[in-house]
């Protein structure tokens, strides 16, 4: 047993809240600050089905009871240095974090905004059940993080997202009453990480947690001007301060009374108060602290955007039609971008990007070079193997793969030309085929020194 004396790594004060708060449920809920922490990642089945992943590895898993395509693992896997990680083939996810994307219900063919996005695990898990379909806007207002989501859509292969660097007060002014569904999962003070990060410990305080409300507040303003009528929303907080949680709701709900509170999901060791807003605790469940709150808006409306981005001609980039044509079989659809010598492909309806910090509108087809054209890493991540004419086939415990992710050439039998380096099935990035000799194109910021 942990004695409060012996654990001082948590703020007294916020221990003495959580006391009067759980009543006799305090000494459990200390207990459960002092225990390791779950591991987890979710299947991103925009590359493999859970069925077709589970049967793959021979990898001990126990299934997230909330989350069908979340698995806790152990010690003994290292999922972040296997080569499925660097495909994009699951995304490393706290558990409870799953909460809020499952509550928010995206469907195929919605028009999504993810207010507060970063490093990425909530849109990645939208996108997933958006199978493609529709349009989803990432955003993050700091731009070292607005940095990372965008790295992680691009991992995921998501094809069909917009990431933005904004404030959410220019986006409410630039996209009134368009958007299906939305995700805030706001800043807050971080209690319910304290296991997880030391230093969220260190920064609490009353005043943060005051400041973090009142942060809050403003964020749900700009979501509700965003949110279509009929539209649904989840706020979610990985805190326990009521202030955050259920305050930051309520005072919402007297804001806006055309706003109600819906039922998001249920699951054993959910705490649900009798408006509906999810509590966890994680003395109750295998996950740490998380709250969430689904929140509909009255009326019928119809997502969208008023001004949409409308491309360039196809003709303009002769150097992509001809590399499509000889290392393709199939030509992406959608509309193409070009910013610089950077080309971009945008599903139909994707808002005009003027006066908006874009650092990813669509996904990412190469670049043009005088006279050719070289595929992105964003392209290969989002092929399936049989998309394209070439392709290498790489097992997981090969010495070319790992050759490969280290930025190594390998010898290959073949004609000459672009490759899709795949891993098990997966595709990994792009090689180049000349004299036997691949030559390797992943990317150098990307390369890896530790491989299992």
């Amino acid at each position: 047993m942990h004695s409060e004396q012996e654990n001082n790594s948590f703020p007294a004060e916020f221990l003495e809240r959580m006391k009067e708060m759980l009543g006799a449920e305090y000494p459990a809920f200390f207990e459960s600050l002092g225990q390791e922490r779950q591991q987890s990642f979710r299947i991103n089945t925009g590359k493999t089905s859970v069925s077709e992943f589970l049967q793959q590895t021979d990898w001990k898993l126990k299934p997230v009871p909330w989350c069908e395509t979340g698995f806790y693992y152990g010690k003994e896997i290292r999922p972040g240095k296997h080569p499925y990680h660097n495909a994009g083939v699951y995304y490393i996810q706290e558990p409870s974090a799953m909460v809020p994307a499952e509550c928010l219900k995206a469907q195929p063919g919605d028009i999504i905004l993810d207010l507060c996005a970063a490093p990425g695990g909530k849109s990645t898990q939208i996108a997933a059940a958006m199978k493609g379909e529709g349009i989803l806007i990432c955003n993050e207002i700091h731009p070292a993080r607005a940095k990372i989501l965008s790295e992680n859509i691009e991992r995921m292969g998501i094809k069909n997202a917009l990431v933005l660097n904004e404030t959410p007060e220019h986006l409410s002014e630039r996209f009134p009453g368009c958007f299906d569904k939305i995700m805030v999962d706001a800043p807050c003070s971080g209690e319910g990480m304290f296991r997880k990060n030391e230093e969220a410990g260190n920064e609490w305080s009353l005043d943060n947690v005051k400041l973090c409300a009142d942060r809050q507040d403003g964020i749900l303003d700009c979501a509700y001007e965003m949110l279509r009528p009929g539209g649904r929303m989840v706020y979610s907080t990985c805190t326990f301060a009521p202030e955050e949680d259920e305050g930051s709701v309520h005072r919402f709900l007297e804001r806006h009374p055309d706003c109600q509170i819906a039922e998001g999901i249920d699951s054993e060791g959910f705490i649900h108060d009798k408006e509906g807003c999810i509590r966890l605790f994680p003395h109750k469940i295998e996950g740490e602290g998380h709250f969430a709150a689904v929140i509909t808006k009255a009326g019928e409306g119809y997502g969208g955007f008023g001004l949409t981005e409308k491309g360039i001609k196809e003709k303009d980039c002769p150097e992509y039609l001809s590399f499509v044509k000889e290392s393709l079989k199939e030509k992406p659809q959608g509309a193409l971008l070009k910013f610089g010598e950077q080309l971009y492909l945008m599903p139909e309806g994707f808002p005009a990007l003027k006066g908006l910090k874009v650092l990813r509108p669509g996904l990412h087809l190469g670049t043009l070079k005088k006279n050719r054209f070289e595929p992105s890493h964003a392209l290969a991540l989002a092929m399936q193997p049989q998309e394209a004419f070439h392709v290498a086939m790489l097992s997981s415990d090969s010495q070319e793969i790992r050759q490969y992710l280290m930025g190594q050439t390998f010898s290959w039998g073949g004609e000459k030309g672009w490759y899709l380096i795949c891993v098990d099935g997966y595709s990994i990035g792009w090689g180049k085929l000349a004299g036997g000799i691949m030559k390797n194109h992943y990317p150098k910021g990307l390369r890896m020194v530790d491989i299992i």
